[in-house]
Formats: C-alpha cells, structure tokens, sequence
C-alpha cells in the first residue's frame, strides 16, 4: 500500500525556527509541530554571527572573520540536520512519506560580498536571517527531501494559484487547526502549513 504524502513547512529566526509537517490540504491533518534550535552554543557568537563576525575583523583583513563564519555554518548545518531528522523519522513512522520542505524566506535579493556585509548594520541582520534559512535548507538537502524556498510576501498568491477560491476556506482551516493542541500557534506556525500544503498541491 502506497504512503500518503507528506510536507514540511519552516519558518526561520535567529538560531531557531519554526517547523510543522502536514498532510494534504484535503484532509489537513498536523502530524508535528516543533521550535528547531539549529546553534551550537558551543560556538561563539549565539544567535548573531554576523554581529561577532564584525568583531573579529582585523583592519581589512576579512579571513578572520570568514573562517569563523564557515565554521559556524558547519556547526549550525549539522545541528539542524540532527533537529529536522527527527521530525522527520517521527513523520514516516506515521505512515507518510515526505514529498517537500518548503522553507519561508526574506525578501531573497543576493547580498554583496562579505566586507560591505558587515560594513551595513541592516545587511547584517538580512544576512543572518539567510544564514539560518540556509542552514534549514542544507540540512534537507542532507536528508535527500527536496526543497523549495517561498519569500513569504508571495506566499498569498503562491496558495490562490495552487487552489483557487479554495484558498481563503484553507486559510481558516490553517487557523483553526491549532485551537484543539493550544498555543502556540502563531502567524509562523499558520504560515508554515500553508507553505507546506502548496508543496503538496505541486505548486
């Protein structure tokens, strides 16, 4: 017999995140839902690694400050990895197969080079908000789940292309699908499932 599908939908912030898997928008059923924590606190910096990147620059010598970053991206990709597969072996041993991640993003613009990065305080937090969804996203990617990233000011019409005027009905469904597990269930936990449901609905 053949698994039913499945997706997961992440939310990302600043060394943690927000994740959910779901079933088909047609039985919309919550299978997890969990906070990631994806820093190693072993690793310097906490939650910013930008913000202590620009401490460790040396005059204009950005190889301090690089090496930091690749080591913290590797701690933090490996943490995530261990923090998704789990959620992930709890959904197959429900009987469902993954078929997606989505993953909810900023607004996605490529950022310059890493020494006009830490020149500008808000290209700071714009690169640790796409560090962290990096992170989320390797880690998938390590777990051989594809994965799509959503900027999350396009995922209203991302859901009316994938379902029409059964878009907003879904909305309310999303919204009332937390009341019977209790809080939290914020705006990233809604958002997350419907991200999640388009990658269901192939869109």
């Amino acid at each position: 017999m053949p698994k039913k599908h499945a997706a997961i939908g992440v939310q990302m912030h600043s060394g943690w995140g927000v994740l959910i898997a779901v079933s088909s928008a047609d039985s919309l059923e919550l299978l997890d839902r969990k906070r990631i924590v994806v820093v190693d606190p072993a690793m310097p910096g906490g939650k910013q690694p930008y913000h202590h990147a620009r401490l460790l620059l040396d005059g204009q010598n950005l190889a301090v400050a690089e090496r930091y970053l690749e080591e913290y991206a590797a701690a933090c990709e490996q943490t995530a990895t261990f923090a998704i597969k789990e959620a992930v072996l709890g959904v197959r041993s429900q009987g469902y197969r993954i078929v997606g991640t989505a993953i909810l993003q900023g607004a996605g613009r490529p950022l310059p080079p890493l020494a006009q990065i830490l020149a500008a305080h808000p290209l700071i937090h714009t690169a640790e908000g796409e560090f962290f969804c990096r992170a989320a996203r390797i880690a998938c990617e390590r777990l051989k789940i594809p994965v799509t990233g959503i900027r999350r000011r396009d995922l209203d019409e991302r859901a009316k292309i994938s379902f029409g005027k059964r878009a907003n009905q879904l909305k309310r469904n999303i919204a009332n699908l937390g009341k019977p597990l209790g809080p939290p269930w914020t705006a990233d936990h809604k958002d997350a499932v419907l991200a999640a449901v388009t990658i269901l609905a192939g869109g």
